[in-house]
């Protein structure tokens, strides 16, 4: 399947950490979220990307136009560096088409600006590109197919430290509990989308307000829980912490280095599945 993401808001919250670096761009370790997240399908099979451009595009187009494949791979150097040999390659064989959809656009007015280059994909993949997490893919995939819905993402925990208040119309508390511990669990923006779905998003529209609305009025959105790993990259202190994972050698979302225990899979109808499900504008 493609795999559409999208690269082209101004990701403000993020501006401390740069004002002139696309927040897909913002690094861990040496290499930019955006290539950890193009791993991470790549090593499920997914190779053909669309990136949705915008802002600083630029930054984006030359980092894969001088993109040096031996600061992710061993190599052997020799004839005094006349010669390099990669002992592994990381992009050779992915193929990435790169689309300018505007700096101001919505993240429904760039997936209908990509639409040409999805002819002939029943099914496709879309991604935020500011998100990871250790979900194997094709429990994601295969929950879609099994779902028989047009769309279907997956929800997680929020980690945030934020408290969830049941108050009344005089204003007493009547309850008080970290959102960790409530029944809420959000968009994570991992995407599987039916190319139907661009039929309902109409011009100026966003991809998870109306758009979601007339899937769910119908029966045809879908989110699989995750209990593991998610990780979103929103702000300068999460960047922090990402970073800090990847230094101690701990990066859950580095599928590709390790095997991965699949969680058990929520049966649809369960309780749990029936728990609320909150879809947050994340439109950047």
């Amino acid at each position: 399947m493609k795999v559409v993401l999208f690269c082209g808001g101004y990701g403000m919250r993020l501006r401390e950490y740069s004002e002139q670096v696309p927040k897909p761009m913002a690094t861990i370790g040496y290499r930019p979220i955006l290539w950890h997240i193009m791993k991470y399908y790549a090593h499920y099979g997914h190779r053909d990307f669309i990136l949705c451009l915008g802002w600083r595009a630029d930054v984006i187009k030359s980092y894969f136009l001088q993109y040096e494949e031996c600061l992710s791979n061993d190599f052997v150097m020799s004839d005094g560096g006349a010669r390099i040999d990669p002992l592994s390659r990381d992009i050779q064989d992915w193929r990435v088409t790169f689309v300018d959809t505007g700096v101001k656009a919505t993240i429904g007015e760039r997936l209908r600006a990509v639409a040409p280059h999805l002819d002939g994909e029943e099914t496709f993949l879309a991604n935020y590109a500011d998100g990871l997490t250790d979900l194997p893919l094709t429990r994601l995939t295969d929950f879609h197919r099994r779902r028989g819905g047009d769309a279907t993402f997956l929800a997680v925990k929020p980690s945030q430290t934020f408290h969830c208040v049941d108050v009344d119309a005089d204003g007493r508390v009547n309850s008080l509990r970290s959102v960790e511990a409530s029944d809420v669990w959000i968009n994570a923006g991992f995407f599987v989308l039916n190319r139907a779905v661009l039929e309902d998003i109409r011009p100026g529209e966003d991809l998870v307000v109306e758009p979601f609305r007339r899937l769910i009025s119908r029966g045809a959105l879908s989110a699989l829980k995750h209990d593991g790993f998610f990780g979103c990259m929103d702000t300068f202190k999460e960047k922090q912490l990402l970073d800090q994972m990847y230094t101690r050698g701990s990066a859950p979302w580095q599928v590709w280095d390790r095997l991965q225990p699949a969680p058990p899979l929520t049966a649809p109808g369960s309780a749990a599945a029936a728990a609320p499900i909150s879809l947050p504008d994340r439109s950047r």
